[in-house]
């Protein structure tokens, strides 16, 4: 039976990537678009609340996403020789807590901050600056995580949080996270993922697709944004989907842990 539902999800991931490979359509939440149109529409959507995304994500989590990200780098623990490259990480929650968690260590650790959207990285720069942070230890990079500028094997860490879900092909950002790590490094993902029990589910459903889009209007002067997060939340893998995406890339000893019931979680593989 195990071994009938491991290649159950197999081709569940198999089936992921060619259908990435043979289609140039693709969903924006629940909107079937083509591909190059989902670029620009994400693109839009993180320009219009790149000043206004982090309250908003205190807003929408009451918090909570602080300790999520908190739990993400524990579980990277990283080494005050960890080269990390952050990917989506523009306004720099998980980089700064990078740099905090090294702060008392000596070694010559460093974040590269990628994003593709300029106006969340320009956001990160000025929380940098406003923290007084040591800007030896960090490079800011407008690039898409489709086609990384980055050397191979040139990291030992790679995170992202909250971005995954938005790019155009999964498949290939996951091969560019591997392309990129050194051999023994770490691949990290902390995102949005299915709740579990079904009970909760409907109640998160209801919260997330009722007040969420409302708290955006209200907090941000914006309500489409927050439409798209709900709804692009629907259209990501579960949990053990995922999970063998990852695997297909090359990544070995792949796990995750749900956080809050699976409302995130957070997914881990090695370069080995």
């Amino acid at each position: 039976m195990s071994l009938i539902f491991n290649r159950f999800n197999k081709s569940v991931a198999h089936y992921y990537k060619f259908a990435a490979l043979y289609s140039t359509q693709t969903h924006f939440g629940f909107q079937t678009v083509d591909e190059a149109e989902k670029s620009k529409k994400v693109h839009q959507v993180f320009k219009s609340v790149a000043d206004s995304y982090d309250a908003m994500n205190d807003v929408m989590s009451c918090g909570v996403h602080r300790l999520w990200k908190d739990e993400l780098m524990r579980t990277l623990d990283p080494s005050p020789r960890t080269r990390l490259l952050d990917v989506a990480g523009g306004t720099g929650d998980i980089a700064f807590r990078y740099l905090n968690y090294i702060s008392d260590m000596k070694g010559d650790g460093h974040v590269t901050i990628a994003d593709i959207n300029g106006s969340m990285l320009e956001e990160g720069k000025k929380r940098a600056l406003n923290l007084k942070l040591n800007q030896d230890n960090v490079s800011w990079v407008e690039c898409d995580a489709e086609n990384l500028p980055m050397e191979s094997d040139s990291y030992s860490a790679y995170t992202i949080a909250f971005g995954i879900r938005n790019v155009t092909h999964i498949d290939k950002a996951l091969d560019e996270a591997y392309r990129v790590l050194e051999p023994g490094g770490r691949f990290l993902c902390l995102e949005f993922s299915q709740v579990n029990p079904a009970a909760l589910r409907w109640l998160y459903d209801q919260y997330s697709f009722n007040v969420i889009p409302v708290m955006g209007h209200v907090v941000a002067g914006q309500w489409k944004p927050y439409q798209y997060l709900v709804e692009s939340i629907r259209k990501f893998p579960c949990q053990e989907d995922f999970k063998y995406m990852i695997e297909s890339a090359g990544f070995r000893c792949v796990t995750y842990t749900n956080l809050t019931f699976g409302v995130v979680a957070i997914h881990s593989g090695f370069k080995l």
